[in-house]
């Protein structure tokens, strides 16, 4: 049977959702929707479409750090816009983490996201070898 291995973030809304900030089943780890909020719950570039993504992407390689992983392992990311007449913003700062490694990516506007001021929420898929 593969192991799936769980990870938190301590963030209170996992338990009353009931889900995991990241898991890793075998060689793939899966990284849940990732906004600008950090471990005191405080809004990180307010109003900043650009700085929000570069600290989620910061986030996203800090979990996957601890899930024996790194950005290079990035196969897909998704990207949810409040505003997609922004999306040069959040592109920019995606590509300069990704330019050499090219994931497959999507971003799609939404109406709006769980907490005020979040512009981005991006996930991850990540993929070790073996």
């Amino acid at each position: 049977m593969t192991t799936r291995t769980l990870f938190s973030s301590g963030a209170l809304w996992e338990a009353t959702v009931g889900y995991s900030r990241a898991v890793r089943v075998g060689n793939i780890i899966e990284v849940s929707g990732t906004v600008a909020v950090d471990e005191h719950g405080v809004l990180i570039g307010e109003d900043d479409l650009y700085l929000q993504t570069q600290y989620i992407l910061k986030k996203i390689e800090a979990v996957l750090l601890q899930a024996g992983a790194s950005l290079e392992n990035v196969v897909r990311t998704r990207m949810f816009v409040t505003d997609i007449s922004r999306w040069e913003e959040a592109g920019r700062a995606h590509g300069e983490v990704f330019a050499h490694i090219l994931p497959c990516t999507s971003m799609v506007e939404v109406s709006r996201l769980i907490g005020a001021g979040q512009l981005i929420e991006i996930e991850a898929t990540a993929m070790l070898e073996g």
